[in-house]
């Protein structure tokens, strides 16, 4: 039973969320970015900090150690994005690295550097970064449904909401070098496919590692904070008019409300 319910979440969380970016991306929203962005940072923050990080004190843990790993998962997920920032800068002729970070967050401005030179060298070190992504997914949705049922349902919601923006940003990236939609779309779902293949994994290891996994939680918890605030942060200290901050808060708002909604639903079928 649990293995199906985490092969349905990854499959539904790592393929909808491309089809789901594919749609945004080409289709009524592509004007909506920067709201979507706020929208995910906000289910992202929620579900990290209501969810997660909660269930994982719970375990009667020492808060020393629990907190201890936050701290090193956010400093991993930090030194992870300078080593994939480090790559970009190479592979690039411009060294636009610190464009490149915000692949997920502005896939418009993403484009227009990816527009000349290297057609499809960052096609691949897109694919692949997302699939290792992908797969770390998979693993922390499956660690989720092990803890319990209502939080795997969660987890598969804030991975999909998370992952939208970022393959908005791939799919741009992909358009640039080949003006095909649906062999952009292909790829992208191929690697985003990949989060089931980390259910599985993550079944297997998380049954053998019971005991571990509130630290699993909270290194998930890390990685949705480190994502939300690396994201959101540059958005907000740009200066925006007063019209735009009050979007972006209210979409942010409306993003943990989101979490808090479908987690309280979860709840009373508890």
């Amino acid at each position: 039973m649990n293995l199906l319910a985490i092969l349905v979440g990854t499959l539904v969380a790592g393929i909808g969320s491309v089809w789901l970016a594919a749609w945004l991306s080409f289709g009524v929203f592509s004007r909506y970015t920067q709201h979507m962005l706020s929208l995910a940072a906000g289910a992202l923050l929620a579900t990290a900090f209501l969810h997660l990080l909660p269930e994982a004190f719970e375990s009667g843990l020492a808060p020393q150690a629990l907190f201890l790993t936050l701290l090193l998962g956010l400093v991993f997920f930090f030194l992870l994005d300078k080593a994939e920032l480090w790559h970009h800068g190479h592979e690039h002729h411009h060294g636009d690295a610190h464009h490149d970070h915000h692949a997920h967050s502005h896939p418009h401005a993403h484009g227009h550097h990816h527009a000349h030179g290297e057609r499809t060298a960052g096609h691949w070190a897109v694919l692949a970064g997302d699939s290792v992504h992908c797969f770390g997914d998979g693993i922390l949705i499956a660690s989720a449904f092990m803890a319990d049922v209502q939080l795997g349902v969660i987890a598969s919601l804030a991975v999909l909401a998370h992952e939208v923006p970022h393959h908005m940003g791939d799919l741009v990236v992909l358009r640039q070098g080949s003006s095909n939609r649906r062999a952009a779309v292909l790829k992208v779902s191929m690697a985003g496919a990949i989060t089931a293949l980390g259910g599985a994994v993550g079944f297997v290891l998380v049954d053998a590692l019971k005991g571990g996994l509130p630290y699993f939680l909270v290194v998930a918890s890390s990685s949705f904070i480190y994502v939300a605030l690396a994201d959101l942060i540059p958005q907000l200290q740009k200066r925006l008019s007063a019209k735009e901050t009050v979007a972006q808060i209210i979409w942010l708002v409306g993003g943990m409300a989101m979490v808090m909604l479908v987690s309280g639903l979860a709840a009373q079928h508890h």
